[in-house]
């Protein structure tokens, strides 16, 4: 088969298959690598492709009262992730990335390394969790020193850092804040060591705390940062401060939090209520 018998596949994905954008964009991927890869050829012409419209959908957001009631049925790791989460509106994986140097609890701040796009940013450290913080710490402090009388205690190096610097791996500034409760092997070099807490036992124990909470939204790890947001917006911060915040390159990605917060802002009441 040729580009056209590839395009009508692809058109009819979208217009008669109804699957999403991501779907029909997964299927033209495999397709390109499948002819250039393998068969050695090039998909031409591929612009006349009727593509699936991605859907513009609103974030999920909790009220403050929601994200109270869902901290409370939470505990452990998970809790304080949460609470970072939502405090300091990070991504889960930014949070979960997060090395002992990164926190600066003298000047209550954080500073998230390559984050989306590859950008730095600071953020504030949540007051409220300092302290819990600061015992959390101490117990992977004690974890840390019971790994290197082992002859491990090993964090992964991002870059080339651990060819340049063999024994920064060990030092205690680059350890994970949120490690894992075991060990792996690199395959390359066959060195042993401790990567943060994988993304799942958070998004288990938030989706369990949910349900305890009996909210009826399909909240996520995800929403919090939403939360975070859209309160800040609602509480008079400006625009531009919060894109810097959340660390969107486009302002414009930041404007969607004024549709979800505008009926609150603006003290918009139902006609039907003035009845």
């Amino acid at each position: 088969m040729g580009v056209d018998e590839v395009r009508c596949f692809l058109s009819h994905l979208a217009v008669s298959g109804h699957v999403g954008a991501a779907t029909q964009n997964q299927a033209s991927c495999a397709l390109v690598f499948l002819y250039r890869r393998v068969l050695g050829r090039d998909l031409e012409r591929m612009d006349s492709i009727e593509r699936a419209k991605a859907p513009r959908r609103l974030p999920v957001v909790l009220t403050r009262a929601e994200v109270r009631c869902l901290l409370e049925q939470m505990s452990g790791v998970p809790r304080l992730v949460c609470a970072l989460l939502y405090g300091a509106g990070l991504r889960l994986t930014e949070s979960l990335s997060l090395r002992v140097k990164d926190v600066d609890v003298e000047r209550n701040a954080l500073t998230i390394r390559e984050g989306k796009g590859a950008r730095d940013r600071v953020t504030p450290l949540p007051a409220v969790v300092r302290r819990e913080l600061l015992e959390h710490l101490q117990r992977v402090r004690r974890l840390h020193q019971e790994d290197l009388a082992r002859g491990r205690g090993r964090a992964p190096m991002p870059g080339a850092l651990g060819e340049k610097n063999p024994g920064a791996a060990s030092e205690w500034m680059w350890q994970y804040v949120f490690p894992a409760s075991s060990s792996y092997v690199d395959p390359r070099t066959r060195i042993e060591h401790r990567h943060h807490l994988h993304e799942t036992v958070v998004q288990k124990a938030l989706g369990h705390a949910v349900r305890l909470a009996r909210i009826t939204k399909r909240a996520t790890p995800h929403s919090l940062r939403h939360s975070f947001a859209t309160h800040l917006l609602e509480a008079g911060n400006d625009i531009r401060t919060i894109q810097e915040l959340l660390g969107h390159r486009d302002v414009s990605t930041t404007m969607i939090y004024t549709h979800v917060s505008r009926p609150a802002r603006n003290g918009v009441r139902s006609p039907a209520d003035l009845l």
